[in-house]
């Protein structure tokens, strides 16, 4: 491959990843930011520490809105927290916001400022006292609040039992699903019997049904049963082999070498000694792509959880964090949420990091033929 086409491909690669990783990057950020910088305008990236003397003495401080023309700070009547007013728009000691009213105000100070040198509102952190100073004796700095992720874990009050569930069902969907569609894959590649290509081509045919056209089926069923309210109509069913994954092992197992099979057979060794010691141990690659994308997708499911499960001591992780957006009555503290949003997908991330050259390894080998 010659120079500039390389060079092409990498660039394209590294935008398509720039692009992918941007979402992750700006929760992140979101994460470590104070609740008021979390949807300021101009969005920066980075959460910072605003400064300013306050009341005597140096303090942090939640910047406001900046000041550009001469104007005034005062005291309205009936407004608990002093104004900025326009110049103009007081006099005689009243304040005139429109013609034919008058409202008293006690002008504190006047504020010159412009474009060139503006002053900026300013309050303490919990708001009660406010000010107006130069914006040039703000001062600033980064500072990243990881103590968003603790108070993120108590805003989500069952945070412990939430993982303990998601945990539940993730080693039990891993467990159903690798061992079902292994056991399946391996009588559709390695054994020989009647109509079984036909009935390979069905079952990938079930693969273009959509979960809404059986949602509403399989939830009559599970209701039939009495499982609605219980965990188990989310695990369950990965006992039932899915035909992408019965696909993927398929493809693998075609890969071996028919003459190991035929050696252990002469040796005395059955069709399912056989599938657990010889083939299986060979298949580590593809189960571990099998078993990761279980994990992932069983981590991340919402819509299940949310048809299936009634009590909120059952819910997933993803249940959690959209009650974590429904409590509450002073809207969503999107920090927090963030902060929980980036812990629930951390598991996801080191998890695939881990077993990276596995996952990698077994999509490389998957349907080459030996």
């Amino acid at each position: 491959m010659r120079g500039p086409a390389k060079f092409l491909i990498y660039a394209l690669l590294f935008g398509g990843a720039a692009v992918f990783i941007l979402p992750f990057a700006w929760m992140l950020s979101t994460a470590l930011k104070p609740l008021d910088q979390t949807l300021a305008q101009p969005p920066e990236w980075l959460a910072r520490r605003y400064e300013a003397r306050l009341g005597g003495r140096l303090q942090e401080v939640l910047p406001g809105a900046l000041v550009t023309e001469p104007s005034l700070w005062a005291r309205v009547r009936g407004v608990a927290q002093p104004v900025v007013l326009a110049a103009a728009s007081v006099r005689g000691g009243a304040w005139q916001p429109a013609a034919g009213l008058a409202v008293p105000v006690q002008v504190l100070k006047p504020i010159p400022g412009s474009a060139t040198a503006p002053w900026r509102e300013v309050s303490d952190l919990s708001g009660g006292q406010k000010d107006v100073v130069p914006a040039a004796s703000v001062s600033s700095h980064v500072s990243l609040r990881w103590g968003n992720f603790p108070r993120a874990v108590r805003a989500m009050r069952r945070f412990p039992r939430y993982l303990a569930n998601t945990l539940v069902l993730c080693v039990l969907n891993v467990v159903g699903t690798v061992l079902s569609s292994a056991l399946v894959a391996y009588g559709f590649s390695r054994l020989e019997w009647r109509w079984r290509d036909p009935l390979f081509g069905l079952l990938l045919a079930t693969m273009m049904i959509p979960f809404p056209v059986v949602m509403v089926p399989l939830y009559g069923l599970f209701r039939w049963l009495g499982w609605i309210g219980t965990l188990r109509p989310l695990w369950v069913g990965s006992f039932c082999a899915s035909a992408f994954n019965v696909f993927l092992l398929r493809q693998f197992f075609r890969t071996i070498p028919r003459d190991l099979s035929e050696a252990a057979r002469i040796d005395g060794c059955g069709e399912f000694r056989i599938f657990w010691q010889i083939i299986l141990p060979l298949c580590r690659p593809a189960l571990v792509v099998v078993a990761l994308f279980t994990f992932m997708g069983t981590w991340n499911d919402f819509l299940g959880p949310l048809i299936y499960l009634t009590d909120e001591r059952d819910f997933t992780l993803a249940l959690g964090l959209r009650a974590m957006q429904t409590t509450g009555s002073g809207g969503i503290e999107w920090n927090y949420m963030m902060a929980a949003s980036t812990l629930v997908i951390l598991p996801v991330i080191t998890l695939f990091l881990v077993a990276q050259r596995s996952f990698i390894e077994g999509i490389a080998l998957t349907g080459t033929k030996a």
